[in-house]
């Protein structure tokens, strides 16, 4: 490929544009939540099965030549893992029409703030279920409440945008969504509230503890008067007006499967991520690479396809990744159809535990 000829996009027999990659660095991570890596026995992964930096380097270098342009580093814990802010120095500066974008639980955040922001982040998503420091501590089995707080202040003050990702938990964090509207009005901050989902084996998940995203924006109208963000233009939407159209595709490939609603006289939003009750799989564009080097098309398929032993055999390479990939994401399913397998026998709709896929 050459900087005249525009990479082919990579899409499936769906219809979908894949351009968005998800890429795990580490499966280890420095909290325990409940419903992520239940029980103090759960193993990581071999030290010699994690991808190194050069292959990752590699990885994201394939992903820009297959037309991707967005990339989320995610973990388990980012932050963790030793000379992480050097490879994301480095992967900025070979790939500077990349947008790259960090997924991290907040804990070890304050101090590279700053160099985030130099290094041109647009954006930073924080994992975080409650903002009672009692209760943080309950569900992460870490009393770290004051080192996320202080995160999410350090990524203000430089002038990264803020996005807080909250888990939905019925007799968990029902009771923050007060707390949490009332952080969106006051800071220019965005509250997404996931639906908890059936991953892992030896999942918490329970239908008791299920809270729908139709019920948290239920409540949320009790407390705010909420406003409907515009989202990126869907088939058939004919009552947009060119400017706007052309404004919302331009953004589109960002935007992901949010609903989000301003707070009127706020200065922040609050928003809802619904994969089980409202799913967005027709309009899916991502893929995950796993920290070991397995490309998974769908979140809720255990079906993976090992990427490492070609890109590291020293006769396959680069185009040996480009073809593993550009036909195994040619038949990435449609995760609703997985989730049809849900039964009262069998809660989790594949094995795999969240932090071991890269969330």
């Amino acid at each position: 490929m050459t900087r005249s000829t525009p990479p082919r996009p990579l899409t499936d027999l769906h219809g979908r544009t894949v351009n968005y990659i998800r890429l795990s660095v580490t499966d280890r991570c420095n909290l325990r939540c409940f419903y992520c890596r239940a029980g103090k026995d759960t193993p990581f992964m071999p030290h010699e099965e994690i991808l190194r930096y050069e292959d990752l380097l590699e990885l994201i270098a394939i992903a820009e030549e297959l037309g991707v342009r967005k990339v989320r580093l995610t973990g388990g814990e980012p932050l963790v893992r030793r000379d992480f802010m050097d490879f994301l120095e480095t992967a900025v500066a070979r790939h500077p029409r990349m947008d790259f974008r960090l997924t991290t639980n907040g804990v070890l955040l304050a101090p590279v703030a700053p160099r985030l922001k130099d290094l041109g982040l647009k954006a930073v998503n924080i994992s975080l279920d409650s903002l009672d420091p009692k209760r943080f501590a309950e569900v992460t089995g870490l009393d770290a409440f004051c080192a996320v707080w202080g995160g999410i202040e350090a990524c203000m003050n430089a002038g990264i945008p803020v996005k807080i990702n909250a888990v939905a938990m019925r007799g968990v964090n029902e009771t923050d969504l007060p707390a949490f509207i009332e952080l969106a009005r006051k800071r220019p901050i965005h509250v997404r509230f996931i639906e908890f989902m059936p991953v892992g084996g030896g999942t918490t998940w329970e239908r008791e503890r299920f809270w729908s995203s139709d019920d948290v924006l239920a409540e949320a109208r009790k407390h705010a008067d909420l406003i409907p963000m515009p989202g990126p233009p869907q088939n058939g939407d004919t009552d947009v007006d060119a400017g706007e159209r052309e404004g919302r595709e331009a953004t589109s490939y960002t935007s992901g499967p949010a609903r989000m609603f301003r707070i009127a006289g706020g200065l922040g939003a609050i928003g809802v991520i619904s994969p089980l009750t409202n799913h967005f799989c027709d309009a899916c564009n991502r893929l995950r690479i796993s920290s070991d080097g397995r490309l998974r098309t769908c979140l809720f398929s255990d079906r993976e396809y090992k990427l490492r032993p070609a890109l590291r055999h020293p006769k396959l390479g680069r185009e040996s990744v480009k073809k593993i990939i550009t036909q195994c994401g040619a038949i990435k399913p449609l995760g609703y159809e997985l989730l049809k397998q849900l039964t009262r026998e069998r809660n989790a709709v594949c094995n795999k535990r969240m932090s071991s896929i890269g969330g």
